[in-house]
C-alpha cells in the first residue's frame, strides 16, 4: 500500500538551517500535524499505535539543544518529533542510521532510547558516517547524552557496514549523500546492502523525499512496489519529507 500525509502547510513551514530549534509555529500546531501523521501510519499498519510520551521529547529536545554541537541542519523541528515518535512508539531493539552527519539525525533516532528522552531498552543503536571528522564530532556529541555501551558511532561506507553487518535491523534511517552514487541515490545501494538483514515488519526511514525526490527516484520506485514493502507513506510536513517503508 502507498499512502501520502500532506500538511496544508508543508511548502511554507520553513526553518533556518542554522537554528534548529528555534520556535517557528505554535507547539500545539506541531504536535497536531505530527499527530495526523502518526495516524496516517497507523492507518498503512506502519504503527500499532501513536502514542508517544510528549513530555519526554521535550526533554529530549531541549537535552540536546543544550549539548550539541549542531553546525546546521535540515531537519526540521517538526521533523524531529516525527523521527523520535516513530521510534519511540516502534521501540526498535537494533537501530541503524546511515548518514548521521554531526550526529543529530542519529540521536532524532536513538533519542527515544538515551537521555532524557528514554523510553525503552535498546540493544544496538548504530550511526554511520563516512566522514572522519564529522563522525567524530558525531561521537562528541551522542557521549554528552550518554556512556550507554548499546551506541556505536562508526566512520565508514553505509554500504561496506551494512553488507558486513551481523544483526538483524529493526528501524534502519537513511540520510546519507554519495557523491559518486547520485546524491541521495546512494540510499538504495544503502538499503540493498541491509535487505537480508531487515527482518519482515522492519521499518525503513528515509529523508528527502519531497525535496531530492529526483535523486530518489530508484529507491522510491523499490520502496513502492509491493513485492518489496507491504506499506509505505510519504510524510510530508515540510519541505524535505520523510518515506516510511515497512519491509
Amino acid at each position: 500500500m502507498v499512502f501520502e500525509y500532506r500538511s496544508p502547510d508543508w511548502d511554507r513551514y520553513v526553518m533556518n538551517y542554522r537554528e534548529p530549534f528555534k520556535q517557528i509555529e505554535p507547539l500545539e500546531h506541531e504536535v497536531r500535524v505530527v499527530d495526523e501523521a502518526l495516524a496516517i501510519l497507523k492507518h498503512a499498519g506502519i504503527l500499532s499505535h501513536t502514542d508517544y510520551d510528549r513530555e519526554k521529547f521535550l526533554a529530549h529536545r531541549r537535552e540536546v539543544a543544550e549539548k550539541f554541537e549542531i553546525p546546521w541542519t535540515a531537519i526540521t523541528p517538526r521533523m524531529h518529533r516525527l523521527i523520535y515518535a516513530i521510534n519511540a512508539i516502534l521501540q526498535p531493539k537494533v537501530m541503524v542510521a546511515a548518514g548521521i552527519f554531526c550526529g543529530f539525525t542519529f540521536i532524532c533516532n536513538a533519542g527515544a532510547a538515551v537521555g532524557q528522552g528514554k523510553c525503552y531498552e535498546a540493544k544496538r543503536l548504530v550511526g554511520i558516517e563516512i566522514k572522519p571528522e564529522e563522525a567524530a564530532r558525531a561521537e562528541r556529541n551522542v557521549r554528552s547524552l550518554t556512556d550507554d555501551p548499546a551506541v556505536e558511532v562508526i566512520a565508514a561506507d553505509a554500504v561496506e557496514v551494512l553488507a558486513n553487518f551481523d544483526d538483524t535491523i529493526d528501524l534502519l534511517y537513511l540520510d546519507a549523500d554519495g557523491a559518486g552514487r547520485g546524491g541521495k541515490g546512494v540510499y538504495l545501494d544503502i538499503l540493498l546492502a541491509a535487505w537480508d538483514k531487515l527482518r519482515s515488519g522492519s521499518v525503513i526511514l528515509a529523508h528527502n523525499s519531497v525535496n531530492l525526490a529526483h535523486q530518489l527516484k530508484r529507491y522510491l520506485e523499490f520502496v513502492r512496489n509491493p513485492q518489496n514493502c507491504r506499506a509505505s507513506v510519504n510524510v510530508v510536513i515540510d519541505g524535505e519529507g520523510l518515506e516510511v517503508s515497512m519491509k
